[in-house]
Formats: structure tokens, C-alpha cells, sequence
């Protein structure tokens, strides 16, 4: 049906004809039946951007997109499905890395149809005392971070995708980024669930309560589920108290090693006022500074000499900024006495730590195209990581060059390999599994994670089953098949 046959309302968005010979099943009736017209879409033009992940690396087609505007609606939209036998594909802001939000390109002959959840964007209630926010999930990021901050409350989950990316898909993926140190993974940040169960029934679990010790607490079923087990549709988030004083640092440091240990001298003189601890490469930085100058922008390096290895750090608290100011200049003084770091530049304004954090944030599009990986090792064998990690992919193909960078404070790095030219990147790429290979050896050998916060999708749904005992996946499937027997939800993602 995709592209075939499609007219348009006055609104401009496509919609299809009811007629038998193009909707035998009656099916696309029966769906635009409950959300309307205008929000299902088959035109090729239409679905395009919900066929094809944001990398460009995954795409499949469906036999539509829909887009319900309630949970009753998804319930409906999620029942129907099942009774006709088709695959839902849950779709909040479709920024995966891995292909975990797009149809799959081969589905076995079963038909798929994308549930796009953009329209549920409505942020139900905001209760500042018990301090939550209860959102559906549709909601962009950023706009909970607002809603939140106007409140004079804080929601610590923060990523560079955070103005396009959906809270639906940051709970599907157990998203991470940079305040975990503090506050934890999106799991942590979550009280309660609302979600559409694959036979179309609504769990409501809604509840605003961090004590509840009835029997199984279902909501971290779905939670890094990626969609497999049914759609979440609502959540209870937790908020925090919004820090009054804040202090960013940009800090050289000789090499990985030195910045775990300012990592643990840090804590032990900061505490939990300590809230990023962000590891950057020169050669991310360098990334950041040509990519910026090729724009127009240019980003000037924060301090005057050229080191190997930089930290951004920030620390927050409550109270008068002059007293958090005092204290971090005290404990990075301390550290530099005892040669734990090499230099650093401590923010004066908003304006310059924004100009820092840019930098971090920009790193992902200043190398867009190279082999990639989102790792993680326990804390103190992050120096091992990047050191025999590149040794050995240096042996096996010389002359590559490791984009590294990440959350160092929870033992996340995004281990990303290419070459210093274009071209042998390109080159690089094409040998992809290898360079993975190299890489996903390593991590064994330290009893890490090949997917730190990014998810399985459909990149990794095979690699991941060298890493796993089979007892853990007889669980995983042993649960995927009492929620989802039919196997409807999400297929080829995650197993």
C-alpha cells in the first residue's frame, strides 16, 4: 500500500482510498477509523522519514504509519494489529543509533505498520511537592526539561539529541547521557508506567510513589525493552530541586588513567555536587574545531597548549554561586598541586560554559561517518579500554584513529575508529564487523557491555548473543513470549 494510490486533504498530508481492491483486509479502513485520515499516512513522501532511521543505516516500509493522538487510540490502533496478525513498530522521535524505531527491511512476509506516538505530547501534570511530572510519550526532551525548569524543578536527564528526541524512546532505550554520574539512567529516573500491551489491553501504572513493595515491579519490563514488549504510552518521571550555583570546567589531563583519577579526587572532595564528568580526545576536539570553522563558527580551543586528553566537568549545587566557585577552585587547586591534572579553564559566565558544553555536544556531528561503538567497562578499566583497545585495532589496521569520547563517570565511552582521511574512513567502514570484532573482544576480556545507552536494535540483536549466556536469553524469551505470543511487537529488534 506504502506510495500506492494516495490523495490529499486540505491539509496537505496524504491519505488513502477505502476502497476494496486498495485495502483488502479492510485493515487501513478500519485504523484511519480511529485516528483519522489525515493521521494515516502511505505515500512514499509521507512515510519516508518514519521508514529510515537518523543515520540513514536502517530502513524497512510498512503498510503505513499511524499516528494515534490518545491512548485510547494506541489501544485500539495495537488491537487491531493483533487481531489482523501485523507487526507494530512503536516510533517516538526515531533518533536510534542502532535501528531499534524502524521497520525492518526483510519481515518474514509479515506485514508491519509504523505507531508513531509524536501527537501524545501533552505533559499531564506536574506535581512540584511530591516532586514528578507525569508526561506522555511523545514529549520532546527538551520540553519536559522546560516544563520542569519553569516550575523551579530540574529533570537531569540530558543528551545531545535533546530537543528532537522523545521521552517514549528515551525509556525504551534506558537512554543515558551525561547526568548519570548524578542522577542515574532514564531507569532511574522513572516511577511510573503507562503502556499498551500487545493484545491492545492498557496497564496503567501510573503511581507517583518511591516505596511500593507490592510483588514485581513490572514498569522495568519496559523499560530498555525497545518496544518488544508493548508501547509505552505515559510515564511518572522524577524531579529534582533546581541547583541555584553551577560551574563548568574544561580540564587537560595526560591521558585516560590521570582522569579517572581526578575522577575519584573530584568525588572525594565535591561529593554528588560533582554532576558530569565527560572524557574528550584531542582528535575530538580538533573534529569539533575544523567542522565548526567549515560552518563559519569557529570554536576556539579553551586553553592555550595542545594536550592529548581533556575533561568537562561540571558541578552543581544549591546556594550562592560564589561558594560553589570558591569550593571547586579550592578542590581543582588541590588537584593540580598533587599532579593529577595538567591545566584548566573554569568557565566566568553562562555564555562560557555553554561554550564548553557546545563543544561536547557538537562531537557527534563533527565525525558523523566512521565505525561506532557505545561501550562500557567498569570505571577503573576505562584506561585499559582505550589503551589495548587501540593497540590492538592499530595492529590490525594501521594508521586508524580513535574518536573517543563520554560519560568516563559511569564507565561510558563512544569507542568510535576511523582514519585520518576520508577516504581510508570510507575504507574502514566497509570493514565494519572487523573493526567491531576487534573491539567487542577487548570489552570481553574486561567483562563489559557492547551497548552502553544506545540499545540492541536491529545493529546489534545478533552480536549480542556471543555476550550472553543462553540461560539469560531463555529468560529474555521466556518473557517475550508470555507478553507478546504472537511476537507483534517490534520484530528483528533486540532478539
Amino acid at each position: 500500500m506504502a506510495g500506492g494510490g494516495a490523495n490529499r486533504d486540505n491539509t496537505g498530508m496524504a491519505t488513502i482510498p477505502h476502497d476494496a481492491a486498495a485495502d483488502p483486509s479492510g485493515l487501513l479502513s478500519r485504523l484511519a477509523a480511529v485516528v483519522g485520515e489525515r493521521n494515516l499516512l502511505t505515500s512514499a513522501a509521507d512515510t519516508a522519514a518514519y521508514y529510515t532511521d537518523w543515520r540513514r543505516a536502517f530502513s524497512g516500509a510498512g503498510l503505513a504509519v499511524v499516528r494515534p493522538g490518545s491512548t485510547e487510540e494506541v489501544a485500539q490502533v495495537v488491537a487491531l494489529c493483533a487481531a489482523a496478525g501485523v507487526a507494530v513498530v512503536p516510533q517516538s522521535g526515531n533518533t536510534s543509533l542502532v535501528g531499534g524505531s524502524v521497520p525492518i527491511a526483510a519481515a518474514g512476509g509479515r506485514a508491519q505498520v509504523v505507531l508513531s506516538l509524536a501527537r501524545m505530547n501533552r505533559i499531564r501534570a506536574l506535581d512540584a511537592l511530591n516532586d514528578t511530572v507525569t508526561v506522555e510519550a511523545g514529549c520532546v526532551l527538551q520540553a519536559v526539561q522546560q516544563a520542569a525548569s519553569e516550575a523551579g524543578r530540574l529533570f537531569p536527564l540530558s543528551l545531545a539529541a535533546e530537543g528532537s528526541c522523545q521521552i517514549g524512546g528515551n525509556l525504551s532505550t534506558n537512554a543515558g547521557g551525561v547526568g548519570v554520574l548524578r542522577y542515574g539512567n532514564t531507569r532511574d529516573l522513572v516511577l511510573g508506567l503507562e503502556v499498551v500491551l500487545p493484545d491492545g489491553r492498557v496497564w496503567n501504572g501510573l503511581k507517583g510513589l518511591r516505596k511500593d513493595n507490592t510483588g514485581y515491579d513490572l514498569k522495568h519490563l519496559f523499560v530498555g525493552a525497545e518496544g518488544t514488549l508493548g508501547v509505552i504510552t505515559a510515564a511518572v518521571l522524577k524531579l529534582f530541586p533546581k541547583p541555584s550555583a553551577s560551574c563548568t570546567a574544561w580540564i587537560a589531563v595526560r591521558d585516560p588513567l590521570q582522569a579517572v583519577e581526578l575522577l575519584a579526587a573530584l568525588r572525594a572532595r565535591l561529593g554528588d555536587r560533582l554532576t558530569a564528568f565527560e572524557l574528550i580526545s584531542r582528535v575530538c576536539l580538533d573534529s569539533v574545531i575544523a567542522f565548526t570553522k567549515a560552518k563559519g563558527t569557529a570554536t576556539p580551543d579553551p586553553l592555550p597548549g595542545r594536550h592529548d586528553w581533556y575533561v568537562l566537568a561540571e558541578i552543581t549545587d544549591g546556594g550562592a554561586q560564589a561558594a560553589l566557585a570558591e569550593r571547586t577552585e579550592a578542590a581543582l587547586m588541590e588537584c593540580a598541586e598533587a599532579g593529577i591534572l595538567a591545566d584548566v579553564a573554569l568557565a566566568q559566565s553562562e555564555a562560557q560554559a555553554q561554550a564548553l558544553w557546545n563543544i561536547r555536544e557538537t562531537i557527534p556531528e563533527a565525525q558523523f561517518a566512521n565505525v561506532k561503538h557505545d561501550v562500557s567497562v567498569p570505571v577503573s578499566k576505562i584506561p585499559q579500554l582505550v589503551d589495548e583497545g587501540m593497540a590492538a585495532l592499530r595492529a590490525k589496521f594501521p594508521g586508524c584513529v580513535g574518536y573517543i569520547f563520554g560519560h568516563i563517570g559511569d564507565g561510558n565511552l563512544h569507542y568510535n575508529i576511523g582514519m585520518a582521511d576520508e577516504a581510508g574512513t570510507r575504507a574502514l567502514m566497509a570493514q565494519s564487523k572487523a573493526v567491531n570484532a576487534v573491539v567487542y573482544e577487548v570489552l570481553a576480556r574486561l567483562n563489559g557491555s557492547i551497548s552502553a545507552e544506545h540499545g540492541l536494535g536491529q545493529l546489534k540483536r545478533e552480536e549480542i548473543r556471543k555476550h550472553k549466556s543462553a540461560l539469560e536469553f531463555e529468560l529474555m524469551e521466556r518473557i517475550k513470549a508470555a507478553l507478546d505470543p504472537q511476537g507483534l511487537m517490534n520484530p528483528g529488534k533486540v532478539l
